[in-house]
């Protein structure tokens, strides 16, 4: 069951704020609506030992691990920092996200 609206989208700059890779900033690479997780580039790393194939021989494989929606925070491209951002609907009934520190326009968000 879904928590809701999420906001983030695919490419957005987010900070870890809790866990082993809190401060850390990176790159959302895939969203899992379902699960309420976030796949965040080069974040929350794990060890996969890959089996032996006909083609390629085994070995141990770094990849990213999901971590939790509510241990990340979007950053703001102009405050520089994690902040929490509203929707606002503009004149020609397009969605933008609003950072609410400066106000400033995040990116635009899907109808």
């Amino acid at each position: 069951m879904s928590q809701g609206h999420m906001g983030l989208r695919v490419n957005d700059k987010v900070e870890v704020i809790a866990g082993k890779d809190k401060g850390r900033v990176g790159k959302i690479l895939r969203i899992d609506k379902d699960k309420n997780r976030v796949v965040v580039e080069r974040i929350n790393m794990i060890k996969k030992h890959q089996k032996a194939t006909a083609s390629q021989a085994g070995q141990i494989v770094e990849k990213e691990a999901s971590i939790h929606l509510s241990n990340v925070m979007l950053v703001c491209p102009e405050c520089a920092g994690t902040v929490r951002f509203g929707i606002k609907l503009l004149e020609d009934d397009t969605k933008v996200r609003v950072c609410k520190k400066c106000q400033a326009t995040i990116a635009i968000a899907k109808k």
